[in-house]
C-alpha cells in the first residue's frame, strides 16, 4: 500500500533542505508536539517518522527515489518491490532502526531524555539547584527610608534529618531499579519503527528505588519546615519592590546551590509624604494671604527634623519649590533624591461678613483680568 505521506511537508522543509535544517526543523516541531509539554502524540509520532526517515542519508536517498511506494509492499523493482527488499526486513536491505530521542533531545528537556520528572519515590537524585522563594513583607514609611533588619518565616524543603536526604530508612540504602537497570530511562516501541526514550515509570528516571523508605519524611529525602530567615532590607526601597537574597531559598539537592529569596516589599501610607521613586512629594496648603504676600514656614522633612522654606510672594496653586537631597536614599548609587514641597492655595469656605466685606474691596480695586487669555 503506497504512503501518502510527504515527510518534507511534515517538518516544514524543501526537498533540498540540508541535514542541519531537518534536524533543526525537527527539533523546533518536537519541542512544540512532544506530549509532556501538551502535545499531540499522534502528530509526535508523525515528526519523529519523518526525521528518523530523513536524517538517515540512505534512507532519505530511497524515499526520495521511490516516494509515495517507500516502505510499501507495492513499490517496483525486486520480488518484493523495490531493490533490496520490500516492506523493510523482507530482503534484508532496508529496515528501519530504533531511534534513541533521549540523545536528540537532550538540550531541548534538560537532559537525560524528555522531561526530566523525579519523584519522591527515588534515591540517587542527581543535582538539582533549589527553588527560589517569593514572599511579600509590609514596612512603615519610616523603616523604608531607613532600612531595617527584619525576620522572615519562610517555609521551605530541607534536607530530611533522620535518613540524611537519601529517602531510605536508617540503616538501608536504594537499590537498582529493575525495570530500566539503573539506566533511568526506558525506550518505547512505536509500532516496530522505531523508539523514544521516556524516564523509567518505576523509578522517575534516577536508576534506584527505595524498598524501605524513611519514615520520617515518606522516602522523599527532604520535609517542609517553616525557618525564620533574617533579611537585611536597605533604605530606600519602594513599595512593591523586589529584592533578592542570593542562596537564602529551598537547598538544592546532590550539592547543587541553593535557590534565592525574592522579598517584595509593601509600604504602609504617611500622613502627607508619598514616593515618586527617590524623590518624597509633599502637599503643603497655604491660605491665599501667604500665596499672595509670601511667608515663610517650618516644614518635616523624611530624614527626621525639620527646615524652614520661604514662600515667595504670588504663588501659585500647584507650584513646587524642591529641596535637593532631602527625599529617600537611592538604591544604587550613592546620595538622597530631593523632596518636592507643592503649593496647595487653600480657599476659605466659612467667611465671616467682615472677611467678605474685606474681598469685596479687594476685588474692586484689582483690575488684573486673569481670564484675558480666554475669548
Amino acid at each position: 500500500m503506497p504512503a501518502t505521506k510527504d515527510y518534507y511537508d511534515i517538518l516544514g522543509v524543501k526537498k533540498s533542505a540540508s541535514a542541519d535544517e531537518i534536524k533543526k526543523a525537527f527539533r523546533k516541531l518536537a519541542r512544540k508536539h512532544h506530549p509532556d509539554a501538551g502535545g499531540s502524540e499522534e502528530k509526535f509520532k508523525e515528526i519523529n517518522e519523518a526525521y528518523e526517515v530523513l536524517s538517515d542519508p540512505e534512507k532519505r536517498k530511497q524515499y526520495d527515489q521511490y516516494g509515495a511506494y517507500f516502505g510499501g509492499a507495492g513499490a517496483p523493482g525486486g520480488p518484493g518491490g523495490a531493490p533490496g527488499g520490500w516492506p523493510p526486513g523482507a530482503g534484508g536491505g532496508f529496515s528501519y532502526e530504533h531511534v534513541d530521542l533521549g540523545d536528540i533531545f537532550g538540550d531541548v528537556f534538560g537532559g537525560g531524555g524528555f522531561g526530566g520528572t523525579r519523584t519522591g519515590t527515588s534515591a540517587g537524585r542527581g543535582a538539582r539547584r533549589g527553588r527560589d522563594l517569593t514572599y511579600e513583607i509590609t514596612l512603615g514609611f519610616d523603616e523604608a527610608l531607613a532600612g531595617v533588619s527584619t525576620k522572615v518565616d519562610v517555609e521551605r524543603a530541607e534536607t530530611c534529618s533522620v535518613c540524611k536526604g537519601s529517602g531510605a530508612k536508617p540503616g538501608t540504602s536504594a537499590t537498582t531499579c529493575p525495570t530500566c537497570s539503573g539506566t533511568g530511562h526506558v525506550s518505547q516501541g512505536q509500532g516496530g519503527m522505531f523508539a523514544f526514550s521516556r524516564p523509567c515509570p518505576r523509578c522517575g528516571g534516577s536508576g534506584s528505588v527505595i524498598e524501605n523508605p524513611c519514615a520520617a519524611c515518606k522516602g522523599v529525602g527532604r520535609a517542609t519546615r517553616i525557618k525564620p530567615v533574617t533579611v537585611n532590607v536597605p533604605p530606600g526601597v519602594t513599595d512593591g519592590g523586589k529584592l533578592r537574597f542570593k542562596g537564602k531559598g529551598e537547598p538544592g539537592e546532590g550539592g547543587a546551590p541553593a535557590g534565592d529569596l525574592y522579598v517584595v516589599t509593601h509600604i504602609k501610607p504617611h500622613p502627607y509624604f508619598t514616593r515618586d521613586g527617590a524623590d518624597v512629594v509633599m502637599e503643603l496648603p497655604i491660605t491665599i494671604t501667604e500665596a499672595a504676600l509670601g511667608t515663610e514656614v517650618t516644614i518635616p522633612v523624611p530624614e527626621g527634623g525639620k527646615v524652614k522654606l520661604k514662600i515667595a510672594p504670588g504663588t501659585q496653586d500647584g507650584a513646587v519649590h524642591r529641596l535637593k537631597g532631602k527625599g529617600a536614599p537611592k538604591l544604587k548609587g550613592a546620595g538622597r533624591g530631593d523632596l518636592k514641597v507643592r503649593m496647595k492655595v487653600v480657599v476659605p469656605s466659612d467667611l465671616t461678613a467682615e472677611q467678605k466685606e474685606l474681598l469685596n474691596r479687594f476685588a474692586s480695586s484689582h483690575t488684573g483680568d486673569v481670564r484675558a487669555h480666554i475669548r
